[in-house]
């Protein structure tokens, strides 16, 4: 998943450092969580500036009525002041100013909060509130400073909002959630018809990407019902997934996933038009060497059509030496002797000799 969640990552730190995300895409190539610590370290210098004014304006907030504070607070403050304020003031003081606010300034100052601030104002708002705000969010496309948030609600709030979001609000809400370990309650509490919707909304709206790296979030038995409900969807949707896949790289991501079929479900993702595509079985095989998903993979090779296993045998016999010899570590580590050696006996006789020269076949034979 690091792929798509150094793409999250950065979308984030573009948004908090406000740039054009073009500016940081060098940082897609590092790793994720490498990422994520140095945006957690920019908003503890980011939100740290100025603590002694700040302190100051709310030790004299606490001596008005809220109704007085909401109105200097939109008057005379401003979001981006505001919502720093917010930060500095005890969560139910917060919650009470907030009451007061129209939705709208509100739905500004979110995107202002120091993120450390959130969860601690969420729980102390009303429902009614927090649905408001976040439908505020959704007509304006502000998927980013709804996945700070949708960590933080509570189910009966969630349980009003999401009937109201459109499907491609929910995967590019998804895709760049701060609590991903909550995505899989979330999507508990979405029926199969509507997550059904969302995945035909990742294949008209291109949002593949979005949809793979919330299936993968989404841990254990929801990211299993995620896995069956796509394959039940028609040919062409799931050709387009795979396409979408082999174009962008996305092996890594996607293969885990499909792991989880049942072996009926396997077979009809084999069928797909794109698996009988050379360049894509090319890509693919590639993208295994280079990630080790052979306990992934190889279930997969055994159910495809034959002339599809045949392109794998012979990409796999073309490999350089390191591929071979990380494909033979791999399905030795794993113990997948018996789901390689078919596609072994696929290869031509020069291929089949220069795979079985490598040094774990060999102790495998000679064992």
């Amino acid at each position: 998943m690091d792929t798509l969640r150094g793409r999250a990552e950065t979308l984030k730190l573009a948004r908090l450092l406000d740039v054009e995300p073009q500016r940081l895409a060098f940082l897609e190539e590092l790793p994720a969580d490498d990422v994520r610590l140095f945006r957690e370290h920019a908003v503890a210098a980011l939100f740290g500036e100025d603590p002694v004014l700040l302190d100051r304006i709310a030790g004299m907030t606490k001596l008005l009525p809220a109704a007085v504070a909401a109105g200097i607070a939109q008057k005379a403050l401003g979001p981006r002041l505001a919502a720093a304020l917010a930060g500095r003031l005890e969560p139910a003081r917060a919650a009470d100013i907030i009451d007061r606010l129209p939705v709208d300034f509100t739905a500004r100052c979110c995107h202002h909060v120091d993120p450390r601030r959130i969860a601690g104002i969420m729980g102390r708002l009303d429902d009614d509130i927090v649905v408001r705000i976040a439908l505020v969010l959704a007509e304006r496309g502000d998927h980013l400073t709804m996945g700070r948030f949708v960590g933080h609600l509570r189910d009966s709030a969630l349980k009003s909002i999401l009937p109201q979001l459109a499907e491609t609000t929910l995967l590019r809400t998804g895709f760049v959630i701060d609590h991903p370990e909550r995505l899989g309650h979330i999507v508990e509490l979405l029926d199969d018809q509507r997550i059904s919707a969302v995945i035909a909304a990742a294949a008209e709206h291109e949002l593949w990407p979005e949809a793979i790296a919330v299936a993968g979030m989404a841990a254990g038995e929801q990211r299993a019902r995620i896995a069956s409900l796509t394959a039940a969807q028609p040919e062409g949707r799931l050709d387009s997934l795979i396409r979408a896949t082999a174009e962008q790289g996305l092996w890594e991501s996607l293969l885990p996933i499909v792991s989880l079929l049942s072996e009926d479900e396997l077979r009809a993702v084999a069928a797909l038009p794109a698996l009988r595509d050379p360049a894509v079985l090319d890509g693919l095989v590639h993208g295994v060497v280079a990630t080790g998903l052979w306990g992934d993979f190889l279930p997969l090779v055994g159910v495809l059509p034959p002339s599809a296993r045949r392109v794998v045998a012979g990409v796999a016999g073309a490999l350089d030496d390191a591929g071979l010899d990380a494909l033979a570590r791999g399905v030795d580590k794993e113990d997948l002797w018996d789901l390689v050696l078919p596609l072994i006996e696929l290869m031509s006789d020069s291929a089949r000799g220069r795979v079985l020269a490598v040094r774990a076949f060999q102790e495998r034979s000679a064992g």
